[in-house]
């Protein structure tokens, strides 16, 4: 049956080999340096030289003795037995026709290399899986694998599979028991009372603020989505969680941890990740409104009002690439016959007048892009107006030093929009600097 958060099959692998190692791990961990084989070489006999040797690299690479000493895999075998120049490594089996001499071996491995019992070392353990959970976040498992690693570096014999078990998941319990106590202690009552309403279903509504603020405005090109998305920035600010203190008391990979916790579980993140998400999620929303409704319409309208003013070389040039196909693979077409063709549709005269045109509004093909569609943008004002002022109120924008103009100007949003006649000039701060987009 399965050890709490392990499955049968990781439980029983637990201090066993679950395959062969790899080329690279028996050259590493499994080499018979000079201490080794000197040590090895007090045995008897090929048989007992290649058991001795089996139990200390085993103990090596997985930090247990084998109730069964030659239950190794054939690769470790045959790459132990090279090393001691052993040409028939069946011969093994005669290793544990005597029972204490496996034990014996056992023990004088111990002495030799400073092998402890994990009974000498579980204080220390237990403040490592502490410390470990209470800084990282990691998952019962990821440190009870790393818990391994830890002990086979001390050379610390491994317990049985349930007591390690045990014991990570009651420090990480405890670590997170304390987390819970730091964090509430940083609630006003008034707070705490806000949370666990944010879990109450209120009456009339399929969902509770709490799943309503974890999904988020549906995202959709217009005004009213983008108000809704700051109407929700505006709920979660108001909260004030984010200026709780958190972060000089708990690590910030645990409170990164809690927030996605609170982002898919029907608890309260108590971080800003709320908060940031419902922000990102309001900018997101206008993003999406400034390049669907105003730039790319802009972009389109400015577009068709070239072609509009400059129709007839469009038709002229139709006609001339239609006289690419006169005449057979032998016969040249005469440039009076494209003139002709083109004439029948325009005159040279209207042709002159259109070239004038386009030479006047397309600027040369090394020049930056024309400005045409801005000035489109300028009759889609009434598309963002609507909540251009609350965006400045209700998220706190920073900038850095070049930035500091244009959040100058956009705080000054709300008063530009609210005054129609002429605005006086302390209420556009650093106008050539910022008004083109």
């Amino acid at each position: 049956m399965p050890v709490e958060f392990l499955t049968d099959d990781e439980a029983a692998v637990y201090g066993r080999f679950a395959g062969a190692p790899s080329q690279a791990d028996l050259e590493r961990v499994f080499f018979l340096d000079d201490e080794d084989r000197a040590l090895v070489g007090w045995r008897r006999g090929e048989h007992m030289r290649l058991g001795f040797a089996l139990q200390l690299v085993t103990v090596r690479w997985l930090g247990a003795f084998l109730e069964d000493p030659l239950d190794v895999p054939g690769e470790v075998l045959e790459f132990v037995a090279g090393q001691l120049g052993v040409e028939d490594p069946s011969q093994v089996k005669r290793y544990t026709e005597r029972r204490p001499t496996p034990f014996d071996h056992q023990q004088e491995i111990r002495q030799a290399y400073g092998w402890k019992d994990f009974v000498s070392v579980e204080a220390e353990f237990v403040a490592w899986v502490a410390a470990r959970s209470w800084t990282s976040g990691d998952g019962p498992k990821a440190i009870f694998n790393d818990g391994v690693g830890w002990l086979r570096e001390r050379r610390v014999l491994l317990p049985g599979v349930s007591t390690l078990v045990r014991l990570v998941a009651r420090a990480r319990d405890e670590t997170t028991k304390r987390l819970w106590g730091v964090l509430e202690g940083l609630l006003s009552v008034g707070q705490r009372h806000v949370l666990d309403q944010l879990l109450e279903v209120p009456a009339g509504v399929r969902v509770s603020d709490l799943e309503r603020w974890r999904k988020g405005v549906v995202p959709r090109a217009s005004g009213p989505s983008v108000i809704k998305a700051l109407d929700q920035v505006s709920e979660i600010g108001a909260l004030d969680l984010a200026g709780l203190g958190a972060e000089g008391l708990v690590p910030p990979r645990r409170l990164g941890e809690l927030a996605r916790y609170g982002m898919r579980a029907d608890a309260s993140a108590l971080r800003r990740h709320l908060e940031g998400k419902s922000v990102d999620n309001a900018l997101g929303l206008l993003d999406l409104l400034m390049a669907t409704e105003l730039v790319n319409k802009a972009q389109n309208a400015s577009n068709k009002e070239k072609v509009r003013k400059h129709p007839r070389l469009a038709v002229a040039v139709e006609a001339l690439l239609e006289a690419e196909g006169w005449g057979g693979p032998d016969e040249e077409v005469r440039v009076e016959q494209v003139w002709e063709a083109i004439e029948a549709v325009v005159s040279r005269a209207e042709l002159r007048a259109a070239l004038v045109l386009v030479n006047e509004s397309v600027p040369p093909a090394d020049a930056a892009d024309p400005d045409d569609w801005r000035a489109e943008l300028v009759g889609r004002y009434t598309t963002v107006s609507g909540f251009l002022k609350l965006l400045p109120q209700v998220i706190c924008f920073g900038a850095n030093v070049e930035g500091t103009a244009v959040l100058e100007a956009m705080n000054a949003l709300p008063d530009l929009i609210n005054y129609r006649s002429r605005l006086p000039a302390p209420l556009i701060p650093a106008a050539s600097s910022w008004r083109r987009w």
